[in-house]
């Protein structure tokens, strides 16, 4: 080859090099030492830095191509300019290959930190459109301290979990990518890493389209409490509402779980998805819903649907006790029914009934063998205390919950923790979760009950409790519970439990354990008035509003601000434990007189009726007929839990599931609406 032909040759390589490899702004530097960005073909970026305050900066990345180019994938890598000792990311890439797909962008960022200095990565949300040829993913490789957001294909592999695919096609023309960096020093370990990258992302993208009135298209929510409590009570009582003796008192409460073959309206056999069973435990309270269903048929008059509650705390109180430990479910016995060749899952009726406990554990998937849950035991004795205080002096409920209380004293540990789990067969603590933030639910239960009966045992427990998690789960972000490896995504429960995993220096976190800690916090605080627990308590807080929708993804075909996901290693949308959250986050936003969470509460309020099978919601109703053609409104009120629970989405109905929890979907978002307005009156939801 001649030797200009190749001395051309190289200076264009050195030329695309130089362009892949901008300098970066001087006051950057001492935080990020590179940043790279890729050529896509033989065409390299231009690119733009716009400072957008002291030590930060938006980057627009742009490439004109000439042609249709097909390639697997485009990486923008920022490289931070020290070793950092915390990360965060809002998904796993546990290794190589491994990408945080555009599917998690609730409110994506790339967070890392060292001694004393941290840098964010947000990708610039504006940019992203409905793009079928490619898709946007972040990734952080903490050992090679490495920083990436892609453009290219991605496929979901286990559950739920991305990884890249090849075939990504950029199309001729502009292309245009992008993201902020956002630089920071850090003071102390308690730094909140979290609260500049959620101011920003809400005051740019969630506070304009909370003006612009999203979630949803009706702000007046008791519509959709009526359409709840109509399709509970009156279209699918039949199903939906159990009731039957127990111990001579009559029960009755809405069943665990329903399913689309159940419907009025579906001309099939019906085939129960799990079986029929009422729970009381910390995601199904029926005890939770009834009291919402209390307040508002107190509120309207309505002395059916108040039986309906009393009922529900009836069968709470009938749960038997041993030396003060109790079940978290009643079930009955199922079987299978053949019919024309199929087989079906039926009841075999209350007569058959037994307890047992929540089958999301370590042991088994037998409710009637899984052991006792202290968690599950706390939060309905603290749902029991409530009710006690807000809406009946039944000093039945005192009594259990106290019974409860003495019992669980004499589980603690030295170390403050509460164990997970307990044996049916003599009550010792058993082998998982015996030092995790699901401690922080009892702490919560003992607050409250120390409030009522001044016990200073109750408070002492609480407060060496709270130490214990505070110095352990929350340093660490160490946010395990049982949902985190023991429901439908138990990745990692073979060989990640009490680990980091490595290539993130992240543990596998979930969202209600975090809630557990930001609530027994601000329980801590209102109790002693100790500022150090509201300080830490809005660090939790922040952490878990990472979780959080702040905006309105093109390629997502239901309305998203203000939804919930559920941890870092699973696809959900509009989870309906936000309704859970609502109230909590409206709290803190009272007392720090924070506008941007009471307006994140309000959000997450809204979305917790986004789901919902009705005409109110014009999108979401479009893709349940989508899936579910035989719908009417008899099915007025029916809601899934979640959007997009498998990764994947489109606008013709995948993302949208075939069941409803009543107590963790629409009656437990109607009980989240009641208490708010008991608690602040509806004028704070205007």
């Amino acid at each position: 080859m001649d030797k200009k032909i190749i001395y051309f040759f190289l200076c264009c390589v050195l030329v695309t090099a130089q362009l892949a490899a901008q300098p970066i702004p001087h006051e950057l530097k001492r935080f990020v030492s590179s940043v790279h960005f890729p050529a896509i073909g033989s065409e390299a970026p231009s690119v733009t830095y716009t400072k957008i305050s002291d030590g930060d900066y938006k980057i627009t990345v742009e490439w004109n191509l000439k042609d249709n180019i097909q390639q697997d994938n485009a990486e923008m890598q920022v490289i931070p300019a020290f070793q950092p000792s915390f990360h965060w990311a809002p998904h796993l890439t546990p290794q190589d290959g491994f990408v945080i797909d555009q599917h998690v962008f609730r409110a994506p960022c790339l967070i890392v930190s060292g001694k004393e200095k941290q840098v964010t990565i947000i990708p610039d949300l504006d940019l992203i459109s409905n793009n079928t040829s490619y898709n946007w993913y972040m990734d952080m490789h903490a050992p090679a301290n490495v920083l990436t957001i892609g453009l290219g294909k991605t496929a979901v592999t286990d559950h739920v979990l991305f990884k890249k695919t090849k075939g990504a096609q950029f199309t001729k023309g502009k292309i245009s990518a992008g993201f902020y960096i956002f630089t920071d020093r850090v003071k102390n370990n308690f730094h909140n890493h979290w609260r500049k990258a959620l101011s920003f992302m809400w005051k740019k993208w969630g506070h304009p389209l909370y003006q612009k009135g999203e979630p949803l298209p009706v702000k007046n929510l008791d519509q959709y409490v009526k359409q709840t409590y109509d399709w509970a009570f009156h279209n699918w009582k039949n199903t939906v509402w159990q009731e039957f003796d127990l111990n001579g008192k009559k029960v009755g409460a809405p069943v665990f779980i329903v399913n689309v073959t159940q419907s009025p309206n579906y001309k099939g056999e019906v085939d129960e998805r799990e079986f029929r069973s009422i729970w009381n435990q910390a995601w199904f309270s029926s005890l939770r819903s009834a009291s919402g269903l209390y307040r508002y048929a107190k509120r309207t008059g309505n002395e059916q649907l108040r039986k309906y509650a009393l009922q529900t705390k009836e069968l709470a109180l009938q749960f038997p006790q041993y030396n003060g430990f109790f079940p978290a479910v009643i079930a009955t016995e199922m079987e299978q029914v053949a019919i024309d060749g199929k087989k079906y899952n039926r009841s075999q009726g209350w007569h058959t009934k037994y307890f047992g406990n929540s089958n999301r554990n370590p042991y088994t998937w037998d409710a009637r063998k899984s052991p006792y849950h202290i968690l599950d035991m706390s939060f309905t004795a603290n749902q029991m205390l409530s009710w006690y205080t807000d809406l009946e002096k039944d000093s039945r409920l005192l009594q259990y919950t106290k019974r409860y209380a003495d019992a669980l004293l004499k589980v603690q540990f030295s170390n403050g923790f509460f164990p997970g789990w307990l044996s049916l067969s003599d009550l010792k603590p058993m082998d998982h979760l015996n030092a995790s933030p699901e401690t922080a639910m009892s702490v919560t239960f003992l607050v409250n009950l120390y409030k009522l009966t001044k016990d200073t045992r109750y408070k002492q427990s609480a407060a060496k409790a709270m130490e214990a998690v505070i110095n352990s789960n929350m340093m660490q972000g160490q946010w395990e519970d049982f949902e985190t490896y023991w429901s439908c995504s138990r990745y990692g429960s073979d060989h990640l439990v009490g680990k980091k995993v490595e290539r993130n220096n992240i543990f596998k976190q979930n969202t209600l354990s975090v809630y557990y800690t930001a609530e027994a916090l601000l329980a801590m605080y209102q109790l002693t008035q100790e500022k150090k627990y509201l300080h830490y308590g809005q660090r939790v807080l922040d952490e878990l509003l990472m979780v959080q929708a702040v905006w309105q993804p093109p390629y997502m075909a239901i309305r998203t601000l203000g939804g919930f996901g559920v941890m870092n290693a699973d696809g959900e949308w509009n989870d309906s434990r936000q309704s859970l959250f609502a109230p909590l986050i409206m709290q803190y936003g009272k007392i720090l007189k924070n506008t941007e969470y009471l307006q994140r509460a309000k959000t997450a309020l809204y979305a917790s009726f986004a789901m919902m099978y009705t005409p109110l919601n014009p999108a979401t109703m479009y893709q349940w007929q989508q899936r579910w053609p035989f719908f009417g409104k008899e099915d007025y009120g029916f809601m899934m839990e979640n959007y997009g629970h498998g990764g994947e989405t489109d606008n013709k109905g995948l993302g949208i599931g075939e069941f409803t929890i009543y107590d963790w979907g629409n009656g437990a978002a109607a009980e989240a609406y009641n208490r708010i307005v008991d608690s602040y009156g509806e004028e704070i939801l205007r």
